[in-house]
């Protein structure tokens, strides 16, 4: 019986670590891979107009399964056209594994046809990247590969030369067991009697979650509802915790909303859980404890009164217990309280003659589609004004999903992200919130959606304006250069590319739009002419920026609205106990 090629046992080493499909676009030096996946039962190759987009679907994958995704990239220029992918799965922390073929092994360093090195190339945007040049090094390298992406969270990157690829195996394949569940840590307990002791101390004790308290709900109200606690959170924590939370006081950063800046700043004391929050500037860079399984994580954003090393859950299990109930409310309640009036302030932005208002209001969009998507729809969310509108708009419940390029901040994530949920929950509603300068970016991608019949719902936010970049410079104190183009009618795009496809220009329609769109069985675009000066003030601006806007604003800046937000709010007002 012949030997498999290395491209099979690189196949057949999938297959067993519960790959089922690699996204890509062939080419010369993956023809080998491709071919052998042709010949395998239970793996597919999944065409993709860009290798960028495959290397995001398979970030998209990753992140909502927990489980290893795969793409590849040919070549030279094939992938090299991964590295925004990349980027953006291993600063999520996602597990992607990435084939980066190369030229023919004889040929590297002679200058060569499509000549790279990618082993150089990826490795600031991997944890592990090493090149396959010999068979004997197969299967080892590639569960070696494997076992990185999966426990460390973070991509693993494998060069393989397209004539290595076609050579006989030496190296049984065999078997071998990948660690697929990570442990759960738990804090040292001389840890948990000193953040009882420092929680214990502090009379204003203030909550800030990200995406490290999943699955540990239950566990942050018990605390909120110990010491009287505002919770606020960051734009990835939104989705774990804001949902049946008395507590909450909004969100803070560039993004915000609501009292959760001035809840951490008023705090005697206050805890960062699983969070690693980049904008240090919203922080108090005081009276700070934090908590993270991530020991690297602990003090790089603010000073710190105490580290505790642990995961969220098992952290606040562990010190509950030694927690006094505290009596006084009164910090709680003052921040439920300017929570409601910070909403209440700027909802009149939102709710003035929306249904009349020309161009339609994108608040007014992203709020219809809360009230008309599934229960467990997962949203994409590209990078910018879209952002601001899923953060304010968007209902979490503990079903749907909000995922997007949310650490590495990159453009036309959305549509590419989109296919790989799909793909991965091919029974799920998935919604794309596109910026119409991110889908024109990788605008190929529609293609891929009607290629494979995949159900995406695709809402184009169409301002013919780069939004998020326009109020930088307002900021800054420039006046916006460059950030407008002319208008495109993606709706014809789209149909012209064989989808479900209508664009909508009087707010009117919006409702009936993007209800017909949702029913649709296969992929359907809306097409939302929205109104380019809906921007978004962050709830705390320094007099530097005020000023900029002054020198700059020629245009009507909104507050961006806070959707649902302030009914929250006003619920919350009513467990406030009356005197």
């Amino acid at each position: 019986m012949a030997r498999p090629t290395v491209a099979e046992q690189f196949v057949q080493v999938l297959v067993q670590a519960g790959v089922s499909r690699i996204y890509g676009v062939v080419g010369d030096s993956l023809n080998p891979v491709v071919d052998a996946i042709r010949r395998t039962e239970g793996i597919e190759w999944v065409h993709v107009r860009n290798e960028e987009a495959g290397a995001f679907a398979a970030a998209a994958e990753a992140g909502l399964t927990g489980k290893l995704a795969v793409c590849a990239g040919s070549c030279g220029p094939g992938n090299t056209h991964l590295v925004q992918g990349l980027y953006d799965a291993n600063r999520s922390g996602v597990p992607v594994l990435a084939l980066a073929s190369h030229i023919p092994s004889g040929q590297i360093g002679t200058g060569f046809f499509q000549e790279t090195h990618p082993e150089r190339l990826f490795v600031d945007c991997s944890g592990y990247c090493e090149q396959i040049s010999r068979p004997g090094q197969m299967p080892r390298m590639l569960r070696i590969a494997i076992q990185h992406a999966l426990t460390r969270g973070e991509v693993s990157v494998l060069v393989l030369p397209g004539d290595v690829a076609q050579l006989e195996a030496t190296a049984p394949t065999g078997t071998s067991a990948f660690v697929t569940e990570r442990a759960t840590l738990v804090p040292p307990r001389k840890q948990v009697e000193e953040l009882a002791q420092v929680i214990n101390s502090a009379r204003r004790v203030t909550l800030f979650c990200g995406a490290g308290v999943r699955g540990a709900h239950a566990e942050v109200m018990e605390l909120a509802g110990k010491v009287h606690s505002p919770v606020g959170h960051s734009l990835r924590g939104k989705e774990w915790i804001q949902f049946d939370n008395a507590y909450d006081v909004g969100m803070s950063g560039l993004l915000g909303y609501g009292a959760c800046y001035k809840a951490m700043h008023d705090a005697d004391l206050l805890l960062l859980l699983g969070t690693d929050f980049p904008y240090d500037s919203f922080l108090p860079q005081a009276h700070t404890v934090q908590i993270d399984h991530d020991a690297t994580k602990l003090g790089r954003r603010t000073p710190l009164d105490l580290a505790v090393h642990g995961d969220v859950r098992e952290t606040l299990r562990a010190v509950l217990p030694l927690l006094a109930q505290k009596q006084d409310r009164g910090f709680l309640d003052d921040m439920l309280r300017e929570h409601y009036r910070s909403l209440e302030t700027v909802v009149d932005a939102y709710t003035r003659r929306v249904e009349k208002h020309v161009p339609i209001h994108p608040e007014y969009v992203a709020d219809l589609l809360d009230d008309l998507a599934a229960h467990d729809a997962v949203f994409t969310v590209d990078t910018g004004m879209c952002n601001v509108w899923a953060a304010r708009y968007l209902t979490p419940n503990g079903r749907r999903r909000v995922i997007g390029s949310f650490l590495h901040g990159s453009m036309a994530n959305a549509l590419p992200h989109a296919i790989g949920a799909q793909l991965a929950y091919p029974g799920r509603q998935v919604i794309s919130l596109s910026g119409d300068g991110g889908l024109g970016m990788l605008m190929g991608e529609l293609l891929t959606v009607r290629l494979h019949d995949l159900p995406v719902k695709i809402v184009v936010f169409n301002n013919s304006s780069l939004g998020m970049v326009k109020l930088e410079m307002l900021v800054d104190g420039l006046p916006d250069f460059e950030t407008d183009h002319a208008h495109v009618d993606f709706a014809a795009i789209a149909r012209g590319a064989g989808l479900h496809a209508v664009r909508v220009t009087e707010p009117g329609k919006v409702r009936q739009a993007l209800a017909e769109a949702l029913a649709q069985p296969g992929p359907a675009l809306v097409d939302v002419v929205t109104d380019p000066n809906a921007l978004s003030i962050p709830p705390h601006i320094t007099t530097e920026q005020m000023r900029g806007f002054a020198l700059a604003a020629s245009k009507v800046v909104l507050t961006g609205g806070v959707g649902k937000m302030i009914d929250l709010a006003r619920s919350n007002l009513r467990n406030i106990p009356r005197p």
